[in-house]
Protein backbone atom coordinates (compact mmCIF):
# COMPACT_ATOMS: atom_id res chain seq x y z
CA UNK A 1 0.00 0.00 0.00
CA UNK A 2 2.11 2.82 -1.32
CA UNK A 3 1.89 6.15 0.49
CA UNK A 4 0.13 4.68 3.53
CA UNK A 5 1.52 5.95 6.84
CA UNK A 6 -0.67 3.75 9.00
CA UNK A 7 -4.18 2.94 10.08
CA UNK A 8 -6.42 5.08 12.26
CA UNK A 9 -8.77 2.96 14.31
CA UNK A 10 -11.59 4.94 15.86
CA UNK A 11 -13.55 3.26 18.61
CA UNK A 12 -16.69 5.39 18.76
CA UNK A 13 -17.73 4.58 22.31
CA UNK A 14 -20.75 6.75 23.12
CA UNK A 15 -22.55 10.07 22.85
CA UNK A 16 -23.26 12.35 25.80
CA UNK A 17 -26.30 14.65 25.97
CA UNK A 18 -26.82 14.73 22.21
CA UNK A 19 -29.34 17.18 20.78
CA UNK A 20 -32.96 16.11 20.39
CA UNK A 21 -33.90 16.13 16.69
CA UNK A 22 -37.15 14.14 16.77
CA UNK A 23 -40.14 14.83 19.02
CA UNK A 24 -38.65 13.49 22.26
CA UNK A 25 -35.33 11.92 21.34
CA UNK A 26 -33.09 11.06 18.38
CA UNK A 27 -31.80 8.05 16.45
CA UNK A 28 -28.10 8.94 16.29
CA UNK A 29 -25.23 7.54 14.26
CA UNK A 30 -21.70 8.81 13.53
CA UNK A 31 -19.94 9.25 10.20
CA UNK A 32 -16.12 9.51 10.21
CA UNK A 33 -14.43 10.93 7.10
CA UNK A 34 -10.73 11.10 6.23
CA UNK A 35 -9.75 12.32 2.77
CA UNK A 36 -12.00 10.34 0.40
CA UNK A 37 -12.80 7.59 2.93
CA UNK A 38 -16.09 7.47 4.82
CA UNK A 39 -17.34 5.00 7.42
CA UNK A 40 -20.19 4.99 9.92
CA UNK A 41 -21.50 3.46 13.13
CA UNK A 42 -24.74 1.63 13.66
CA UNK A 43 -27.91 3.63 14.42
CA UNK A 44 -29.10 3.68 18.04
CA UNK A 45 -32.86 4.22 18.17
CA UNK A 46 -34.48 6.72 20.56
CA UNK A 47 -31.44 7.66 22.63
CA UNK A 48 -29.60 10.96 23.20
CA UNK A 49 -26.93 9.15 25.25
CA UNK A 50 -26.18 6.27 22.85
CA UNK A 51 -23.56 3.58 23.35
CA UNK A 52 -22.20 2.57 19.95
CA UNK A 53 -18.94 0.85 20.89
CA UNK A 54 -18.21 0.56 17.14
CA UNK A 55 -14.72 0.36 15.65
CA UNK A 56 -14.16 2.31 12.43
CA UNK A 57 -10.89 2.02 10.47
CA UNK A 58 -9.43 4.62 8.11
CA UNK A 59 -6.17 4.57 6.13
CA UNK A 60 -3.82 7.44 6.95
CA UNK A 61 -1.90 8.84 3.99
CA UNK A 62 -1.53 12.57 4.80
CA UNK A 63 0.08 13.49 8.16
CA UNK A 64 -1.65 16.89 8.02
CA UNK A 65 -5.15 15.47 7.48
CA UNK A 66 -7.98 15.87 9.99
CA UNK A 67 -10.64 13.29 10.69
CA UNK A 68 -14.10 14.81 10.33
CA UNK A 69 -16.73 13.44 12.72
CA UNK A 70 -20.43 14.15 12.14
CA UNK A 71 -23.35 12.93 14.24
CA UNK A 72 -26.71 12.52 12.49
CA UNK A 73 -30.26 11.67 13.50
CA UNK A 74 -31.71 8.98 11.21
CA UNK A 75 -35.07 10.03 9.81
CA UNK A 76 -37.62 7.71 8.22
CA UNK A 77 -38.62 10.34 5.66
CA UNK A 78 -36.45 13.08 4.19
CA UNK A 79 -32.82 13.86 4.92
CA UNK A 80 -31.15 12.88 8.16
CA UNK A 81 -30.71 15.77 10.63
CA UNK A 82 -27.24 16.93 11.69
CA UNK A 83 -26.67 16.64 15.44
CA UNK A 84 -23.21 18.25 15.46
CA UNK A 85 -19.74 17.98 14.01
CA UNK A 86 -16.16 17.94 15.22
CA UNK A 87 -12.67 17.11 13.97
CA UNK A 88 -9.73 15.09 15.22
CA UNK A 89 -6.32 16.62 14.60
CA UNK A 90 -3.78 13.85 14.03
CA UNK A 91 -0.74 16.15 14.19
CA UNK A 92 -0.09 15.32 17.87
CA UNK A 93 0.32 11.64 16.88
CA UNK A 94 2.78 12.57 14.15
CA UNK A 95 4.69 14.72 16.68
CA UNK A 96 4.99 11.71 18.99
CA UNK A 97 6.70 9.88 16.14
CA UNK A 98 8.95 12.83 15.30
CA UNK A 99 10.14 13.14 18.91
CA UNK A 100 12.67 10.49 18.02
CA UNK A 101 11.75 8.05 20.79
CA UNK A 102 12.87 4.51 20.22
CA UNK A 103 9.38 3.09 19.90
CA UNK A 104 10.65 -0.45 20.34
CA UNK A 105 11.57 0.35 23.95
CA UNK A 106 8.41 2.18 25.04
CA UNK A 107 6.53 0.19 27.71
CA UNK A 108 2.73 -0.09 27.57
CA UNK A 109 0.99 2.83 29.25
CA UNK A 110 3.83 5.30 28.66
CA UNK A 111 2.49 8.84 28.15
CA UNK A 112 3.90 10.16 24.89
CA UNK A 113 2.10 13.52 24.96
CA UNK A 114 -0.48 15.42 27.00
CA UNK A 115 -3.11 17.42 25.07
CA UNK A 116 -4.97 20.35 26.62
CA UNK A 117 -8.40 21.43 25.31
CA UNK A 118 -8.37 24.37 22.88
CA UNK A 119 -10.89 25.84 20.48
CA UNK A 120 -8.98 24.13 17.66
CA UNK A 121 -9.01 20.54 18.95
CA UNK A 122 -12.60 20.44 20.36
CA UNK A 123 -11.51 18.42 23.40
CA UNK A 124 -13.94 18.68 26.32
CA UNK A 125 -11.15 17.84 28.79
CA UNK A 126 -7.42 17.13 28.82
CA UNK A 127 -6.24 13.88 27.33
CA UNK A 128 -3.03 11.85 27.07
CA UNK A 129 -1.56 10.05 24.10
CA UNK A 130 -0.04 6.77 25.29
CA UNK A 131 1.81 3.78 23.93
CA UNK A 132 -0.36 0.71 24.42
CA UNK A 133 -0.17 -2.79 22.95
CA UNK A 134 2.03 -1.72 20.05
CA UNK A 135 -0.12 1.29 19.15
CA UNK A 136 -0.40 5.00 19.86
CA UNK A 137 -3.72 5.50 21.68
CA UNK A 138 -5.77 8.47 22.94
CA UNK A 139 -9.12 8.51 24.72
CA UNK A 140 -11.00 11.76 24.14
CA UNK A 141 -14.30 13.50 24.75
CA UNK A 142 -14.99 15.78 21.77
CA UNK A 143 -17.43 18.69 21.90
CA UNK A 144 -19.79 18.88 18.97
CA UNK A 145 -19.94 22.17 17.08
CA UNK A 146 -22.90 23.79 15.35
CA UNK A 147 -25.36 22.40 17.87
CA UNK A 148 -26.74 23.38 21.28
CA UNK A 149 -25.19 20.45 23.18
CA UNK A 150 -23.46 17.13 22.90
CA UNK A 151 -20.15 15.28 23.09
CA UNK A 152 -18.79 12.13 21.50
CA UNK A 153 -16.42 9.79 23.37
CA UNK A 154 -13.84 8.27 21.04
CA UNK A 155 -10.65 6.27 21.41
CA UNK A 156 -8.24 6.72 18.53
CA UNK A 157 -5.39 4.34 17.76
CA UNK A 158 -2.61 4.98 15.28
CA UNK A 159 -1.29 1.65 14.02
CA UNK A 160 1.98 1.88 12.12
CA UNK A 161 3.02 -0.92 9.78
CA UNK A 162 6.23 -2.59 10.89
CA UNK A 163 6.67 -0.42 14.00
CA UNK A 164 5.95 -1.68 17.47
CA UNK A 165 5.77 0.43 20.60
CA UNK A 166 6.89 -2.39 22.85
CA UNK A 167 9.16 -5.40 22.72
Amino acid sequence: MEGVLGLLKLRVKRGINLAVRDTKSSDPYVIATLDDQKTKTKIIKGNCNPVWDDELTLTLKDPEARVHIAVYDKDMFGNDDIMGETEIDIKPYMECLRMGKNLNNVPDGTKLDHVQPTEHNNLANESSIVGENGKIVQDMNLRLKGVECGEVVIQIELVLPGRKLHV
